[in-house]
């Protein structure tokens, strides 16, 4: 069978993984999984027992849950497409650096931020919360910024999974109005060039629930039940 991504929506962290799908070049279906009710679902929670996406099911029916891990599973099948690099590689130690740097500092820069949206908070946590999370995510794009050093993408003169990654979590700026991303001129010009991107633009579409045209090998959406199904997990 087709592996199945299964994202969260609005807004998910899953987005990363559908561009690195179509940047892979290799068939796939998804599983659009609402967030946080259908996430929390004793049927989702077959899939992840923690109720966070994304998570993959593979062509052999086994569950990889985790961005990083989804990431490397993807790249391992995409390495000749410049995606990634061969596991002991100076390339790939590079490549798991950044995508550790996005996995932890950029990512949960938004932390605060998130918080505000999601939980019951009062005003003075709530500002409170939004001032440590704008000072984090400035913060992260600095970081961020002097890692890149000009460079066209983060790893150099190429794309790879970090930029699919970091398409993902950039967006989250204009969701908070966390900051102006023109303070950071190579991150700014990172995020527009990725903003262009026909799979970036293919993900948003798919996300936002409008057509959608694939420039990968995007078979088409599943149901969590279908997904589940017998049928589906012993089908070639």
């Amino acid at each position: 069978m087709d592996p199945i991504l299964f994202y969260g929506v609005p807004e998910g962290c899953s987005f990363g993984s559908i561009v690195a799908l179509e940047w892979a070049g290799r068939p796939y279906r998804l599983c659009r999984i609402a967030l946080p009710e259908m996430a929390a679902s004793p049927a989702y929670r077959r899939v992840n027992p923690v109720g966070e996406t994304p998570a993959l099911m593979t062509a052999t029916g086994a569950i990889i849950v985790e961005s990083m891990a989804i990431l490397n599973h993807i790249g391992a099948g995409a390495i000749d497409r410049g995606l990634a690099f061969p596991q002991g590689s100076a390339g790939f130690d590079r490549l798991n650096q950044a995508l550790a740097f996005l996995n932890t500092s950029f990512f949960n820069a938004f932390t605060p931020l998130w918080h505000t949206l999601d939980s019951d908070v009062g005003e003075p946590e709530k500002t409170v919360l939004t001032a440590f999370g704008h000072r984090m995510v400035a913060e992260a794009h600095a970081d961020l910024e002097r890692m890149l050093d000009g460079r066209d993408w983060i790893l150099g003169e190429r794309r790879s999974l970090a930029d699919a990654y970091f398409a993902g979590i950039a967006r989250w700026v204009d969701v908070h109005d966390a900051l102006d991303r023109r303070a950071y001129p190579a991150v700014n010009r990172l995020y527009e060039r990725l903003c262009e991107d026909p799979a970036v633009r293919f993900a948003r579409a798919v996300e936002h629930g409008e057509p959608a045209v694939t420039t990968g090998r995007f078979a088409g959406h599943v149901s969590l039940d279908d997904a589940l199904s017998p049928a589906v997990a012993t089908s070639p």
